[in-house]
């Protein structure tokens, strides 16, 4: 008996909807990656800095004293460093 036929039918259907979920997901993840480099893209064309878009959509992920903590730890290194 092949590992196939030990997993019973409803077992088996089961693990091919749950393929062909992930790999729906999948496409989905890649149409969307394409989407928002495309608004890099424009928002490159507008003349805004795409490096500091990134930062400020990572920081705008941040709870507010999360975004205060690292901000202080920045400070506090670039002032260190700074002769």
């Amino acid at each position: 008996m092949d590992s196939a036929e030990s997993m019973g039918q409803a077992t088996r259907e089961k693990l091919k909807q749950t393929i062909a979920r992930v790999e729906r997901l999948e496409a989905e993840k890649a149409e969307l990656a394409a989407d928002i480099r495309e608004v890099f893209a424009e928002a490159k064309s507008f003349g805004f800095d795409t490096k500091t878009i990134r930062k400020v959509l990572s920081l705008r992920k941040l709870e507010a004293h999360e975004r205060a903590e690292q901000e202080a730890m920045l400070d506090l290194y670039m002032g260190a460093i700074d002769d």
